[in-house]
């Protein structure tokens, strides 16, 4: 495996940690369809929360933020919907988050939380 993916597949892992501590239940992860990939679906109490995550080892190509443009976004809250559809579930309210790693490989990865983007 690309060190690149392990990178991200551990990014993904710490990201599901820290959801879980933070008292979100993780229903899916890694879940793709025509139109995508959604890293991590999760509930919030009734809230549907669709998670991306960004996995970096340093700020030298800026924050793991930046990353998430418009365009993403918009593809996430598409996503969320095909979501529901093949899954068909309903959920009172749905949600975008970012979840940044910041894991340089020396001391413990930093996680940052952003919820409803966009």
């Amino acid at each position: 495996m690309r060190a690149k993916d392990l990178l991200g597949q551990n990014g993904e892992a710490l990201a599901a940690d820290f959801l879980t501590e933070q008292g979100m239940r993780i229903i899916d992860r890694n879940w793709r369809c025509a139109d995508g990939e959604i890293d991590i679906v999760a509930l919030d109490g009734d809230t549907l929360v669709v998670a991306e995550v960004k996995t970096r080892r340093s700020l030298d190509y800026g924050h793991p933020f930046e990353a998430v443009g418009a365009a993403k976004l918009a593809r996430l809250h598409r996503l969320v919907s095909s979501w529901c559809r093949a899954h068909e579930f309903r959920a009172p309210r749905k949600r975008v988050d970012v979840v940044s790693v910041l894991d340089s490989g020396v001391g413990h990865p930093v996680l940052e939380h952003l919820r409803g983007v966009g």
